[in-house]
């Protein structure tokens, strides 16, 4: 039996509008709630989602030192991984690593505020991204 559900993942960030912005157009979702210092992304305002919270000192993460670990990252499923890395770039996103050629994994981005995330090929099982949408 579960002790409770997860209701939002909750991130620090300098700039938490213009974050919620950057994830809302990544992953077409609204925001659904705003105030100075905490905005939500989600499905809807009943539905849980990504939090992002004002934190003045936040230092980004440095993916790959041991000193500035990742924190957190997401994996974003994708339908074309090639026009989600154009996307994402164009948002503001930048490029850390890159998958090899046919190994199933992601390529590594970060965030404007520095968080890192996949950009994943969508497995066989789930229905394309844009059906999610509805």
């Amino acid at each position: 039996m579960a002790i409770g559900r997860l209701h939002h993942l909750v991130i620090d960030c300098p700039d938490p509008r213009g974050l919620a912005e950057f994830w809302s157009a990544v992953l077409g979702q609204d925001v659904t709630y705003a105030d100075d210092d905490f905005v939500v992304v989600a499905r809807s305002d009943r539905h849980s989602g990504l939090a992002f919270q004002r934190a003045p000192d936040h230092q980004a993460p440095d993916w790959g030192d041991p000193a500035r670990p990742q924190q957190m990252h997401l994996d974003v499923m994708v339908d074309d991984v090639a026009e989600a890395h154009a996307r994402v770039l164009a948002l503001g996103a930048r490029r850390l690593t890159a998958a090899a050629p046919g190994s199933g994994e992601g390529d590594v981005y970060a965030d404007p505020a520095g968080h890192p995330f996949c950009l994943i090929p969508r497995p066989g099982w789930a229905p394309p991204v844009e059906a999610g949408r509805a």
